[in-house]
């Protein structure tokens, strides 16, 4: 057993673009909301909103934090440590937690230009979007 997304089918367009290299976020088409969510809801979390859509993200990002992780027993996990768990501004607004990937530990700062790449889907799992240096 691995620790992997579920995919439903709120969440299929999501997992489905990411399989084709797009990152997906959610925007409110609310009356003067218009707010970017991410992770994806089927809801504003703004101003609560059903009248939600899927938009193509730009795949830009800076780096707002991140911790670096020696330890972690759950599958796939175990077999990546260490690793740069993240949590990223997206360009379009949201924040999302993420993995960065192709950057050493001690090369990393706060607001540091990045783009996102996804990481392969293994079998019956899905792609998942992690960050990378933009340059």
């Amino acid at each position: 057993m691995t620790d992997v997304p579920e995919i439903d089918a709120f969440t299929r367009p999501y997992w489905d673009a990411a399989g084709e290299g797009r990152l997906l976020i959610r925007r409110c088409r609310a009356s003067g909301c218009g707010a970017p969510h991410h992770y994806p809801r089927e809801f504003c979390p703004r101003c609560w909103s059903e009248d939600v859509h899927w938009e193509q993200a730009s795949g830009l990002a800076t780096l707002y934090t991140w911790s670096v992780v020696h330890l972690n027993d759950l599958p796939p996990f175990g077999d990546r440590v260490p690793y740069v768990a993240a949590v990223v501004d997206l360009a379009e607004g949201p924040r999302m937690m993420t993995e960065i990937t192709d950057c050493g530990e001690g090369d990393l700062w706060v607001g540091m230009p990045l783009r996102v790449r996804f990481r392969p889907a293994g079998e019956g799992t899905p792609a998942v979007p992690v960050f990378r240096p933009a340059v």
